[in-house]
Parts: structure tokens; C-alpha cells; sequence
């Protein structure tokens, strides 16, 4: 295996991410992907990922192999990446090595764990309500709601999305209509839901990666 990314953001902003809901996961390299589909410890949130082969500059996988690592230890690693290094990652005796080159060349070790865990599936899961918005409204829809409660409810009405927190005191309240850069698709009005967050807060850092990004949500579910 040997897998050569001229960009190194990719994996280094998603590794950063998924690190802050998964600790140690297994990630599935296949002759056209890597993947990786894990629970938070708490089993409250999924994780899926899928960084294709054509992202890569060299993609040498002649079959599927499964490793398992600590993301914690390889965020650290991939954070010394600078935007102008090439990253190559190779198996070698058990263990992932990293090299980052530009003008040095920096090598590093990570090792291969053990990791007992039952296989994910990720669910076919069908809702009524799907929107569709820029990345940048929804993390700052979330940021405005987590000054004063620690769960947010969203409700959809006929055109709109509301966006609602309450604490003991204070209350947020944010209205999203249908327009150029928001579409909602609903199939039913008045669905609502309530979110912790905390994670939500961990997964809107992907607006990072995406300027686009699809809700879907279902009456307490």
C-alpha cells in the first residue's frame, strides 16, 4: 500500500474532525477508497467518511485492507503537515508511516492496534424534511443557539426552517426561509426536533471542507 496526497488538507482537516467524536476507529482501504464508518463512544453519533482514490496523486492498493488506529495520535501527526508538503502513507512492519515532504523530509511512525469492534452498518434511513444550505448559515445558526441553551430545536414550517434554543432565561430564535441559497423539501409541516449542541457543534467544523451542506431530520427522531 502506498497511498501519495499532494494536498494534505483532505485528510488532514477530516481526520481532525472525526477525531473529536471517535477516538479509535478502523479505517477500510479499498482499490478505490478509504473509509470509515464509526459510533462515538456514546453511541450517539455516526460517523461516515469516504476519501476516494481520485484525490490522490498515487493510489497503490492491490487489495482491501482494514487498520486501526488512534485518531488522536494521528491528528497530531497530521497537523504538522504544511499546506505545501506531500503526503505519502505506507505500511511497514505493523506499523502506518507517514512522510511529509517539501523541503524536508519528515517520516513518522503510528502503530496498528487492536481494535475489537463490531462491524457498522451504516442505517437506510428515510425523512420527511431535507434541507439544503450553505455550510457558513448553519454554523453560525449554531453558534448563535449554543450562547444560551445546550440543545437546539429545529421545526419546519410551510417555506421554513426555525431554528429554536431556550435556556432558563434567554431564548434564540432563528427563521430560514425557501430562497436562492436555502431549499427545504419537505413531504410534512410542523416536524420537529431536538439536537444536543455539543454535537453539533463538533460536526459543523466540516464547513471547513464543504460550503454546501444537507439536513435531514424527522418529529423527534
Amino acid at each position: 500500500m502506498k497511498l501519495t496526497l499532494a494536498e494534505p488538507k483532505y485528510l488532514k482537516d477530516s481526520i481532525s474532525i472525526i477525531s473529536d467524536l471517535v477516538n479509535e476507529t478502523t479505517f477500510m482501504i479499498t482499490p478505490e477508497s478509504i473509509e470509515i464508518v464509526a459510533m462515538d463512544p456514546a453511541n450517539v453519533a455516526m460517523v461516515v467518511f469516504k476519501l476516494l482514490s481520485s484525490c490522490f496523486t498515487e493510489y497503490d492498493v492491490k487489495k482491501e485492507l482494514n487498520i486501526a488506529i488512534n485518531l488522536s495520535n494521528f491528528k497530531q501527526i497530521l497537523g504538522r503537515a504544511k499546506p505545501e508538503d506531500i503526503l505519502t502513507l505506507e505500511m511497514e512492519e505493523n506499523k502506518l508511516k507517514i512522510q511529509m515532504k517539501s523541503n524536508t523530509t519528515r517520516t513518522f511512525s503510528l502503530p496498528i492496534i487492536d481494535l475489537e469492534e463490531e462491524e457498522q452498518k451504516v442505517p437506510e434511513l428515510k425523512f420527511p424534511v431535507s434541507i439544503k444550505t450553505t455550510a457558513s448559515l448553519l454554523s453560525g445558526s449554531i453558534e448563535d443557539v449554543d450562547i444560551v441553551a445546550e440543545s437546539v430545536t429545529f421545526l419546519t414550517e410551510p417555506k421554513k426552517l426555525i431554528i429554536l434554543a431556550e435556556g432558563d432565561l434567554s431564548q434564540a430564535k432563528i427563521e430560514v426561509k425557501d430562497d436562492e441559497e436555502t431549499k427545504i423539501n419537505s413531504t410534512s409541516d410542523n416536524i420537529r426536533s431536538k439536537y444536543s449542541i455539543e454535537y453539533l457543534k463538533k460536526m459543523i467544523t466540516a464547513s471547513k471542507l464543504a460550503s454546501e451542506v444537507t439536513m435531514q431530520f424527522d418529529k423527534d427522531y
